[in-house]
């Protein structure tokens, strides 16, 4: 019996042309303000480096949520990985725009800072808009 593989075209896939691109003030709501990062990774120790960059900062250490995803491409197959950082779905959110755009060997961070008014479901809304403000910078 012949099995078909199917084979997974990367030439069309988007890529964040820095290592280190970060907007901030992005948002702001109820006193919540926004920023986002991204960068180019290829490897779960960049993934690590990125985070550990983007908080040394002790504005970006004390910040709220640092939610995020990033999508890797090796060997025809892409990796992901997410994190919420206590903001309930925002990894999936980053991860979802990014899987649409096809960006691969990318990571995108979305930073809060909680300004002591809970935002209900906008909070999703600003993940996405910021999330789609990076990537389209970088189109």
């Amino acid at each position: 019996m012949k099995t078909n593989q199917a084979s997974i075209d990367f030439l069309d896939s988007n890529m964040l042309p820095e290592s280190f691109i970060l907007l901030e003030n992005v948002i702001t709501d109820k006193g919540s303000k926004y920023s986002v990062s991204g960068g180019k990774v290829f490897t779960r120790d960049e993934i690590k480096a990125f985070l550990l960059k983007l908080k040394q900062p002790k504005k970006y250490a004390k910040a709220t949520h640092h939610s995020w995803a990033a999508r890797l491409s090796r060997d025809d197959k892409i990796w992901e990985t997410k994190q919420d950082d206590g903001e309930t779905g925002a990894g999936a959110v980053i991860l979802r725009i990014m899987q649409k755009q096809n960006y691969v060997n990318t990571i995108v961070v979305v930073t809060r800072w909680f300004g002591g008014k809970h935002l209900g479901t906008d909070r999703y809304k600003h993940v996405q808009d910021a999330t789609k403000l990076i990537l389209d910078k970088a189109a």
